[in-house]
């Protein structure tokens, strides 16, 4: 099989990244690690428990006055591992850019409360966040990256069948949103980083639990209208482009706006590996105006 043609920007990267991270053996020692390393909050963030004792971080835009936009940003991390502190710089540059309040949230993580335990801290976060006296509650979106993006198309679907809360826009980067993928070795290939489909097995296993995957299962879900306009992006050497693509095909054949991005030569978590490159700074521009047009208050 020849080698991988990533993207020229990328290549070097790809050589120092792993093929897989997670696994039952690693999974303690990277949670312990991602604590000690996020620890610490920032001075210009605000970390709260929510009655329902949900953890949140939060971050307000600089000058805003009165009822603004709203993003509600779920971690990745395979369901089983992560942290919103991970992605402060992201969420900074979210708010600054979209002028928005934006709040990671800190779900609860598999195996030891697999779903609907994560799903439901989301959603609880979600209810908080649109209720606060600077959110106009039109203009609120939702996005996250690997099983975050996963969590997020999970939390459009629940968010509109509990119709309390109207999303403006899905941000769905790309998103674990398939278990059935797992039965699928053809797409184990040299190209994979990050996550290959040993971790993803983990993954699915740890967050499903018992539970009915007919409903647990974003891509599994029948019906996808009624659903905010969505954004997803992967790279071609993400185990999730051929899954992310397909949900994108359906979001669009159920009447709901989808714009898609697809990365030539990238791996999974590309941009948060290398957030300097052009390649990473582009598909964060297009996230960004995928948002702005969803979350101006005309469109909401």
């Amino acid at each position: 099989m020849p080698p991988p043609e990533f993207h020229p920007e990328l290549r070097r990267t790809a050589r120092l990244v792993p093929k897989q991270a997670i696994t039952p053996v690693t999974l303690p020692v990277i949670r312990m690690v991602t604590r000690r390393m996020w620890r610490k909050v920032p001075r210009d963030v605000e970390a709260l428990t929510l009655p329902s004792g949900v953890g949140v971080r939060l971050f307000r835009p600089a000058g805003a006055t009165g009822r603004g936009p709203a993003l509600l940003w779920i971690h990745g991390g395979g369901y089983v591992i992560g942290h919103p502190g991970q992605d402060d710089d992201l969420c900074r540059r979210f708010a600054r850019r979209l002028g928005a309040t934006v709040a990671a949230v800190d779900y609860r993580l598999a195996p030891e409360h697999p779903y609907p335990a994560p799903l439901e801290d989301c959603y609880a976060a979600l209810k908080w966040l649109a209720a606060l006296p600077s959110v106009d509650p039109a203009r609120v979106a939702i996005g996250g990256a690997s099983a975050g993006g996963g969590l997020a198309a999970a939390l459009a679907l629940l968010a509109r069948d509990r119709g309390e809360v109207p999303l403006a826009a899905q941000l769905l980067v790309y998103p674990m949103l398939d278990d059935r993928t797992v039965d699928r070795a053809e797409l184990d290939k040299p190209g994979l980083r990050l996550w290959n489909q040993t971790s993803n097995k983990f993954g699915w296993s740890a967050y499903l639990g018992d539970a009915d995957p007919e409903v647990a299962v974003p891509a599994r879900r029948q019906d996808l209208t009624g659903l905010p306009p969505a954004w997803v992006g992967v790279g071609t050497f993400d185990l999730f482009h051929d899954e992310d693509l397909a949900y994108a095909e359906r979001l669009k054949a159920a009447g709901v706006p989808c714009e898609v991005e697809v990365v030539e030569g990238a791996f999974h978590g590309f941009d948060g590996v290398a957030p300097k490159a052009s390649v990473s700074q582009r598909f964060f521009d297009s996230q960004c105006a995928m948002l702005q047009g969803a979350l101006t208050p005309a469109a909401a």
